[in-house]
């Protein structure tokens, strides 16, 4: 009307320019700054309109007269329709974009559960949250989108993918996911969940049974098994499970106590194990469990002592007899074990020794007398075994020295205790009849040319034996 086409070309330039900033619309919608720089241009436009229009001469309008009433319902309709109905189409659009970004974010969040498929829940925990908790904010923060409507559904594909390892039965690797399943109530709407919330307790519950049951015993799982054992019991204390974890711990002991007669060394170790699981775990019925363990542990001692000496490896059974000794001072198989660790020392020099398994039978002074005298500087031990098994101690000869063999005439022998018999220190065996395997241990002396010695000899009825013990020496 005023024929200000420069001033209008600015107008029009303004709102295409906000309209290349609002366009295509965005979530966060048209920037401030925009709209209040546009707000202030119209302002502005429309004052400077005022102003003109107030002082033209009406001749001199583009209108003709008969058109100048239609100005204001003109201007009427572009000042508040057009505005208004872009705003609503604007508003429109936006929302849209809302729910297309939603969506998106939605769509992200699966591909994170879905990269976590097959891997430890450990290594993928992180990213597990994440898309939790963009679930929690959609569902929660945008109640009424599209995309809130999914999320329900999508906690149920999260809650079988996190509990893959339980529909495996790998219960020990299902433990873990299982325990973030059950806390999902604390940071996920429980109206999201729905029905998941507390689906998670009886497979934890069975996971920590099965896991803690199954692994006791291993190598490392001491606090493992006994933790999660425990765990079951204080937080589900009715559970069958809980009540089950004691009979099948017993069964679990008879399984170990049958495999005792078959490889006791390996058997002790893991009875250790078991036993160290059972004293962690908690509840007075364990007691009477740790003490049956405790016993066959015992058992399995022994007979572990019994494997290395039958097997010939002397070292290892004499080792694990003196452990024994010194573990179960009042075992009923203490001679026995004792013995067993002689003959197994008698063993490592003579051979024959190992043969047979002594009993626990010692000298009751019965049978052939043996006289055996100490000609040599230093105690001597003399070890014997076969009818009987045992040790005797004769103490060091004061004035006897070692003889020096090089001093010997050609074919010439030792004469050991030739001189009187009153001077050599003696003890006297009683030995039933039989083949005996002896191991002499001499100490105090560093002349001998052997530190133990070993020998056999024949106990016949009706004689009386002596042996002289002595040191020889080159020079």
């Amino acid at each position: 009307m005023l024929k200000q086409w420069i001033l209008a070309a600015v107008c029009w330039a303004a709102t295409i320019a906000l309209l290349v900033v609002a366009l295509p619309a965005d979530p966060d919608g048209v920037p401030l700054a925009a709209l209040v720089a546009y707000g202030l241009f119209l302002l502005l436009a429309a004052a400077d309109g005022a102003r003109r229009g107030l002082r033209a001469d009406p001749d001199t309008l583009a209108l003709p007269a008969a058109r100048r009433g239609l100005v204001l319902p003109a201007a009427l309709v572009l000042v508040l329709v057009v505005p208004g109905g872009g705003t609503f189409a604007y508003g429109a659009a936006r929302d849209e974009a809302v729910e297309q970004s939603l969506l998106d974010r939605l769509a992200a969040a699966d591909t994170q559960v879905k990269q976590g498929e097959g891997q430890s829940f450990t290594s993928v925990e992180s990213v597990y949250r994440q898309a939790l908790a963009t679930y929690q904010d959609i569902g929660a923060g945008h109640a009424g989108s599209r995309a809130a409507k999914q999320v329900p559904d999508r906690l149920v594909t999260y809650y079988k993918t996190v509990s893959a390892p339980y529909d495996k039965q790998d219960y020990c690797a299902a433990v873990a996911p299982l325990k973030h399943l059950r806390s999902l109530p604390d940071t996920v709407d429980r109206k999201l969940l729905g029905s998941l919330v507390g689906k998670a307790d009886d497979p934890l519950a069975q996971s920590l049974f099965e896991c803690g049951t199954r692994t006791i015993g291993s190598a490392g799982a001491e606090n493992t098994s006994a933790d999660q054992l425990n765990e079951l019991s204080s937080t589900f204390p009715q559970s069958p499970y809980t009540q089950k974890v004691e009979p099948t711990l017993r069964e679990g002991l008879r399984t170990r106590d049958k495999s005792v007669g078959i490889a006791p060394c390996d058997s002790t170790l893991e009875l250790r194990r078991f036993r160290d699981t059972v004293s962690r775990l908690q509840g007075a019925g364990f007691g009477d469990l740790g003490q049956d363990t405790a016993a066959t542990i015992q058992r399995a001692d022994f007979g572990c002592g019994l494997d290395h000496f039958k097997k010939k490896e002397f070292d290892e059974a004499k080792s694990a007899m003196d452990d024994y000794v010194k573990a179960y001072p009042s075992s009923p198989q203490n001679a026995q074990a004792r013995n067993v660790s002689i003959a197994a020392e008698i063993a490592g020099e003579t051979p024959a020794a190992g043969n047979r398994v002594p009993s626990g039978d010692t000298a009751d002074g019965s049978g052939q007398p043996m006289v055996v005298s100490n000609d040599g500087p230093g105690e001597v031990e003399l070890l014997y075994t076969g009818p009987v098994t045992g040790r005797i101690t004769i103490p060091a000869c004061g004035g006897c020295k070692a003889y020096p063999t090089l001093l010997l005439p050609k074919g010439g022998s030792v004469k050991a205790c030739s001189g009187s018999s009153s001077k050599y220190p003696k003890r006297t065996l009683m030995l039933p009849p039989g083949n005996y395997q002896m191991l002499q241990k001499r100490s105090g002396t560093t002349t001998s040319r052997e530190v133990k010695k070993g020998s056999t000899t024949k106990i016949e009825s009706g004689y009386t034996y002596t042996n002289c013990l002595y040191v020889t020496s080159l020079y």
